[in-house]
């Protein structure tokens, strides 16, 4: 079905055009508050025909994709009318007047189901009338003439609604179509040749190009063979058996080539001859053997004896081996070309392999085409007939004939829109199933369970490095996974943590189950952060965390220097202790005297020069100064005292405030701890916007749609224990030691209660 070309629509007429509407006809288009904005609702028939009024700066969204998302791939193929991967508002446009113009009813497409009873066509306009008579066509072509409704399910398999004898508009002529024998013959040869294409009804068939393509290959291919009619017979030497020929002359040629080199070289030296044939040694290795004509040693042998200026025997004194292919070669070379001959010598060879060359080349030039595969008498005939132009002109009627084919693909179209248009419209024109907890949007690709908590906001990613430069602007925290699962391609998603702590997040390694929307489960591993406030809560806590992880790698480098100078300590005592164990007894002492004063000379002299060297000794360690090290004492405890009175100042200015101001000064100093880290997540909370991640995505998301404080809270759900469970009330694995923190509570409320003695008095 042709469709009348519609006019187009200007965003700035379009604001003109509601500007200026009569009252009487003006639109009142209903609004709903959800995520802190205000969305237009799309839910009635009236609505849908208004849809071309509506300001388009109201639109949630302007583009989407038409790949990648949780909808039905052929609907948003249907919709992508000029096939440029996305589907915009002028085609939503388009679709809301089809359907409007299809259907009596448009409020027929909020109804759940994909069934169109034939009634509710508007026969009363050209394109609902022409839709209701295809829907029976196409249940009569379904063997159920009497069926009152037509679904999607019954245009699932196209080769039912068309026959191979029909024409259908595709452009693709199957054999059942010819008019006659000769023809569908034709059709048959083009399609095997160069491999058929499926026509709508399944047949296999030829279109427009290929026709052309085996045309220009079969003139190519005859202009071909053409070249062996020279008149002078060079390239076919032999007639048709010259490729025979050919054959038999490159079975040997190799091994001709080296008998004769081997005979120039006897030639060139005399000596070379013995060289050069068989030694002794050689035939007595073979006499062990049970030799055959195809034993490999034999094989190996020159072709015949080697000497000066030799021709090459053609019957006898040859290598059994080789008697078997020379005799092919005598056969069907040398004799057609040469004559009948015994012997071949080197100019007669030369002269053979130049004759054969012509062949060679020709077939070197042999057009690289799968109808070359074809005889040339075949083509020829083709060339030579009015094929061409007959299976042309059946060409062109099928490619005009293309109502039917249209027909169904608009009925196809409708009953689609039918069943997903009014989704569409939901994550469209607005964001409602986005904001509804019931609700799946059609950009949300599944749950990921991760750290104890389960994500519902999360996107498929095909570009990661792109998403991730622009997701940022969402001031969301995200967390990107690399998800896999046997028997799948590895999917890249990312998901938007709103609720909880990231302390325990890992970049790489931190692993967890990603299910999507079928309910499969996948290996998810954390491969990339995108780090922002995910909780006021958590920016309460992040100070004092800052000053324990502080505190704590502190006492750790402390640990470690300590650790590491008791070693060495240790060492160094070890070391001393063996130097004492190996030190020579007393009485060895005694013993080594009179070598000593027999070596007294030599080491008088050896003293002497040494004299003249300078000294070496190590220095002597500096003596202890107890002055100083009192010193030190002193100023530590001066430290200690110090702290000590600031401390007891504050705690006695704290309990001389009356008992109301004490919570005050407790919460200000809290206030003054966490103030600033709350104050700087909630201004970024606010600013949590969906609209870069499906921007990142190929979105053209029109409308800041905010993710706020309880929303997000929605989207990130945390483990919590059912009402009616029970917990024990003890831990059999309790580590010890944990009593000094009930003893810490005790003595903070102790505190505060002699606080209020001291307040009372």
């Amino acid at each position: 079905m042709k469709v009348a070309p519609q006019p187009s629509y200007h965003p700035r007429a379009m604001d003109a055009s509601s500007r200026q509407t009569p009252p009487a006809t003006r639109h009142d288009w209903r609004f709903f508050r959800t995520g802190g904005f205000d969305q237009v609702r799309i839910d009635r028939a009236q609505d849908l025909r208004q849809l071309d009024t509506l300001d388009q700066k109201l639109w949630a969204v302007l583009a989407c994709p038409s790949s990648g998302l949780e909808f039905d791939s052929r609907t948003l193929e249907l919709l992508d009318t000029n096939r440029e991967g996305h589907v915009g508002a002028t085609e939503i446009r388009e679709a809301a007047r089809f359907v409007c113009a299809a259907l009596r009813d448009p409020g027929l497409i909020f109804e759940p189901g994909d069934s169109v009873a034939l009634a509710d066509f508007d026969a009363l306009q050209p394109t609902g009338a022409q839709l209701a008579a295809t829907a029976k066509q196409a249940l009569a072509y379904l063997g159920k003439p009497d069926a009152v409704s037509i679904d999607v399910a019954d245009l699932a398999d196209s080769s039912k609604l068309f026959e191979p004898g029909h024409l259908n508009g595709d452009g693709i002529v199957p054999a059942e179509l010819a008019p006659d024998a000769w023809l569908a013959e034709a059709i048959t040869l083009i399609g095997s040749t160069l491999g058929p294409r499926a026509d709508r009804s399944g047949a296999p068939g030829i279109d427009r190009a290929m026709l052309d393509t085996f045309m220009a290959d079969a003139r190519a291919v005859c202009a071909w063979h053409d070249r062996t009619q020279d008149g002078a017979g060079a390239i076919l030497a032999l007639g048709e058996a010259t490729g025979e020929a050919v054959a038999a002359f490159d079975a040997v040629q190799a091994k001709v080539d080296d008998w004769y080199t081997r005979c120039r070289l006897a030639a060139y030296d005399a000596r070379a001859a013995d060289a050069l044939n068989p030694a002794d040694a050689v035939y007595a290795g073979l006499s062990g053997e049970a030799l055959s004509a195809d034993h490999e040693g034999v094989a190996a042998l020159p072709l015949a004896r080697v000497a000066a200026g030799a021709a090459l025997p053609l019957r006898e004194g040859l290598n059994p081996a080789w008697q078997v292919r020379i005799a092919a070669l005598r056969e069907q070379v040398v004799a057609p070309l040469l004559g009948t001959r015994d012997t071949l010598d080197a100019a007669s060879w030369a002269d053979v392999a130049a004759r054969l060359q012509a062949w060679r080349q020709w077939q070197a030039d042999r057009p690289l085409t799968p109808v070359a595969s074809v005889p040339a008498a075949t083509l020829r005939a083709l060339l030579d007939s009015q094929a061409q132009t007959r299976l042309e002109e059946l060409i062109a009627r099928d490619e005009d004939a293309d109502t039917a084919a249209e027909e169904l693909e608009a009925l196809e179209k409708l009953l689609r829109l039918r069943r997903d248009f009014a989704t569409l419209l939901r994550n469209f024109v607005n964001l409602a199933d986005f904001y509804d907890p019931s609700c799946w949007a059609v950009f949300q690709a599944g749950t990921l369970y991760l750290d104890q908590r389960s994500c519902d906001l999360v996107l498929r990613v095909t570009d990661m490095a792109r998403h991730a430069a622009m997701a940022p602007l969402s001031g969301t925290y995200l967390v990107y996974c690399q998800c896999t699962r046997p028997g799948e391609t590895p999917i890249t998603i990312v998901a938007a943590m709103t609720a909880g702590t990231a302390d325990d997040m890992m970049v790489p390694g931190r692993n967890g189950v990603f299910y999507d929307r079928a309910g499969q489960p996948w290996q998810a591993s954390v491969v990339r952060i995108v780090s922002n406030p995910i909780s006021v809560r958590e920016a309460f806590w992040a100070p004092y965390r800052r000053v324990s992880k502080m505190i704590g790698d502190q006492v750790q480098k402390f640990a470690a220097t300590q650790d590491k100078a008791v070693d060495a300590r240790a060492g160094a005592g070890i070391a001393d202790a063996s130097q004492t164990l190996t030190a020579p007894p007393a009485s060895a002492s005694k013993a080594a005297k009179p070598a000593a004063k027999a070596a007294a000379p030599a080491s008088k002299a050896a003293g002497t020069a040494a004299a003249a060297a300078p000294a070496t000794a190590p220095p002597a360690a500096p003596p202890f100064d107890i002055a100083k090290f009192a010193g030190i004492f002193a100023a530590i405890g001066l430290a200690i005292g110090a702290l000590g009175t600031a401390m007891a100042a504050i705690v006695t200015g704290f309990l001389s405030l009356p008992l109301w101001k004490m919570p005050l000064v407790v919460a200000g100093i809290v206030a003054l701890i966490s103030g600033p880290s709350m104050l700087l997540a909630w201004l970024k909370l606010r600013r949590r916007n969906l609209g870069p991640l499906l921007d990142a995505n190929g979105w053209a998301v029109n409308i800041r749609a905010r993710i706020n404080l309880p929303f997000g809270a929605s989207l990130t759900q945390l483990p919590q224990r059912p009402a009616s469970a029970l917990l024990s009330g003890s831990d059999p694995f309790a580590e010890e030691g944990v009593a000094w923190q009930r003893w810490l509570v005790v003595a903070f409320v102790l505190l505060l209660a002699f606080a209020g003695l001291v307040w009372w008095q």
